[in-house]
């Protein structure tokens, strides 16, 4: 039985080696002409065959991954093509699944003694391992839409990704695995050094089978540093790869402190590294924290977390940024939406009526029901749907989207409902000490009334406050998921078949967590709620420092920010702005610094102007800001971050517009100042000359340096704001 097995094997290799024939010959690319954050690579991400037809190799003209074919499939190189780094030192196994609480290595090769480089004429040499899940074949395709979604908002890029996708297929010779097939995934993108990568189970055996956890990816990274003594929490990771994935959460509205799979280890086998504790975190290996616990019925499949990899030129925080950033326009292109939303608090429907009819007076695009309102997403009775159905319709009558918050977590429903704390076996032990289980019927009915709302009433927006899946639940009568073991993976899947049904029927969802890979849109730049009980100047210098941190990875229309326009977590009258035309000043300032920065700010309240003088002034900025929309949606360099000491001030790039920057410019001081300033031209594409105007004043031709900078003087007003485009 056992070499029946193994020819089979060896028939399915060959039959795949033979399929790889038909690929197209790779030939070496030459280094990139152009930088491709100023203009992409024509090339297009490709799969090819080496001459000799040994192995595959995945290459874009940015990056090259080559997977070797036989006696099994083992990734033998990463390079980097602008920089010609190598990434690799050592092979590893292609992923690692355990089933029924056993491990098995998929693919991968053995043998490699030195492991801290990787020389070609060892391969050769390399073993398989028998208790691998073994390659068997491949196919090729274009890579498919993660996600179907739509919308009728202003959206910066309607393109979903391109590239190619090749799925490496593995089945084990174990007689217990019979049936189970396991698959790895990996997408590698057009124009961008970028490479996706997923393993997916389908359980096609007589019975059930239990994935306790999937290691989707295993990198043999080079490493940093090379320290004799320092702790794996210490020492610098690996900067040529940043490493992201769609199991992120934990409310801190920042990825690097959201990532829940991503994790940086030792390598035991690398007997050479310089660490006498073999404590360099010079291994990669991306699987959530806790088990997944997953029971597959037969029939059924699983799919992984899934990692993003981009490989990284630079040292320099703001390039570094600029390529994340255009990572997320290119695979999570819903987020480049940006609609202008209004956050109404209203205490009957005429309230709603007359913050519609402000929004269109104004040039605002939606009206989200703020917390506190009287809008009651859970009511599906007849009545409330059709009452928030005529509402509906009667803002989109005036071009106005309309949508609503929700509050999942931080709050009780009763013991059956709520997560069980596994250490003491009663409710208790979410993230905010009670929060309900997604997974409870209670929880699944939640689920179900927010998709019949929406789905009725046409309402385009979607405020979640929750769920945070850091909660597990120990419950083993939820119907939603088994035990303490899967519920942490079956609440995750339901939040994003939530998010998902979401985008495929036109709904924006403004969530405060990590989940952008799955959905959402947007989320907090720095939301600290008294904050915006502070004074008003407190909160326009604080409102810069936020928006100066939160846009080195994200992009302005990830993001929101806050102007509470009526008492918001108390405070005293300095800190709002109602009567609003009293406070005309500090709004508009309010409006530029938030608008001027292409970040949509929540402005909470009962409606947006009091006088027609208010009404003029909101149009005002509205209007400005329509009319710079894309360079102001465009990313952002960092100048100088407000201080309250001089100037601050950040600049938008985009090397495709006719505005190729946008520079605003603040001075927190009571008088003029005059200061010369140097803006950093090189990622506006421009590297000679260009055009400069303040506001729209005479534009002046202005001398590009050898630093791909220019020099100006500039005046700001005290206490106020000027801008700059270049052309």
């Amino acid at each position: 039985m056992k070499r029946l097995s193994t020819l089979l094997f060896t028939l399915l290799i060959a039959f795949s080696a033979s399929l790889a024939q038909n690929l197209p010959v790779w030939k070496p690319s030459p280094k990139p002409a152009t930088d491709w954050l100023l203009k992409p690579e024509t090339q297009k991400a490709g799969i090819f065959k080496s001459a000799d037809g040994k192995n595959i190799i995945l290459d874009n003209g940015l990056i090259k991954r080559t997977f070797r074919l036989t006696p099994d499939l083992a990734c033998t190189d990463f390079t980097n093509l602008t920089t010609g780094q190598q990434l690799l030192r050592a092979v590893k196994p292609e992923a690692r699944v355990t089933i029924n609480g056993i491990s098995y290595n998929l693919g991968g090769l053995f043998g490699q003694k030195e492991n801290g480089y990787l020389l070609p004429e060892w391969v050769e040499n390399l073993k398989s391992a028998d208790s691998s899940f073994h390659y068997v074949g491949f196919t090729v395709s274009e890579i498919k839409p993660y996600l179907n979604w739509k919308t009728e908002m202003w959206t910066g890029n309607k393109n979903q990704a391109k590239g190619k996708t090749i799925t490496f297929r593995y089945k084990s010779t174990f007689p217990a695995l019979a049936g189970v097939n396991v698959s790895v995934h990996y997408s590698l993108f057009d124009g961008i050094p970028l490479i996706s990568k997923w393993v997916t189970v389908q359980n096609n055996s007589s019975g059930a089978v239990t994935v306790d956890q999937v290691v989707n990816e295993i990198l043999a990274l080079v490493e940093e540093e090379s320290a004799v003594v320092g702790s794996l929490e210490k020492m610098a990771k690996p900067n040529g790869i940043y490493v992201e994935n769609n199991f992120a959460f934990n409310n801190s509205m920042r990825y690097n402190l959201s990532d829940q799979a991503t994790n940086w280890v030792t390598d035991p086998s690398y007997t050479s590294q310089v660490n006498y504790d073999f404590k360099t975190p010079c291994l990669l290996e991306v699987h959530p924290a806790r088990n997944m616990g997953m029971t597959l019925k037969k029939g059924e499949t699983l799919e992984s977390v899934r990692t993003y990899e981009l490989l990284q030129d630079s040292y320099d925080r703001e390039r570094k940024g600029l390529a994340i950033r255009r990572m997320y326009r290119t695979i999570v292109p819903w987020t480049t939406s940006n609609p202008i939303f209004m956050h109404l608090v209203s205490k009957n429907d005429q309230e709603v009526r007359t913050a519609i009819d402000q929004c269109a007076a104004t040039g605002y695009e939606a009206l989200i029901l703020s917390f506190g309102s009287h809008c009651d997403m859970e009511d599906t009775s007849a009545n409330n749907l059709n009452k928030w159905k005529e509402l509906a319709d009667y803002a989109h009558s005036k071009h106005i989207f309309i949508g609503s918050y929700s509050l999942f977590s931080s709050r009780k429903i009763d013991d059956e409902t709520d997560v069980i704390d596994p250490k003491t076996g009663k409710p208790g032990g979410a993230f905010f000490g009670n929060a309900p289980c997604l997974g409870s019927k209670w929880g699944l009915t939640y689920l179900e009334k927010l998709k019949k709302f929406m789905g009725y009433t046409g309402f385009n927006i979607f405020e979640n406050d929750g769920p945070y899946p850091g909660d597990v639940c120990a419950s083993k009568t939820h119907p939603g998921h088994t035990g303490l073991e899967d519920s942490q993976w079956r609440q995750m899947e339901l939040q994003k078949r939530l998010y998902h049904w979401c985008n495929e029927n036109g709904i924006y969802v403004n969530a405060p967590d990590w989940y952008f890979l799955d959905g959402t849109h947007k989320v907090g730049l720095g939301y600290r709620e008294v904050n915006f009980s502070l004074s008003r100047d407190q909160q326009k210098i604080l409102n810069r420092q936020n928006i100066f941190d939160a846009t080195w990875n994200e992009t302005p229309s990830m993001v929101w920010g806050f102007v509470p326009l009526t008492k918001y977590q108390g405070g005293s009258d300095d800190a709002i702005l109602e009567p609003l035309s009293e406070h005309l000043d500090a709004y508009e300032q309010l409006m530029m610094q938030y608008f001027g920065a292409g970040i949509q700010a929540c402005y909470r309240g009962p409606r947006l102007y009091d006088t027609e003088t208010t009404r003029k002034k909101v149009a005002e900025v509205i209007t400005w800001y329509k009319k710079y929309r894309n360079i102001l949606n465009s990313d952002i360099i960092h100048l100088r971050r407000a201080d309250g000491r001089d100037w601050d001030g950040i600049m938008h790039i985009n090397p495709t517009l006719k505005e190729k920057a946008l520079v605003m410019l603040y001075n927190p001081l009571a008088e003029e100042i005059e200061r010369a300033v140097t803006l950093p031209t090189y990622y506006t594409g421009e590297h000679e000359a260009i055009k400069i105007r303040e506001k729209e004043g005479a534009a002046k031709i202005v001398k590009v340096d050898r630093n791909y900078e220019v020099n100006l003087t500039v005046k700001i007003p005290g206490k106020g704001y000027t801008w700059l485009v270049l052309e």
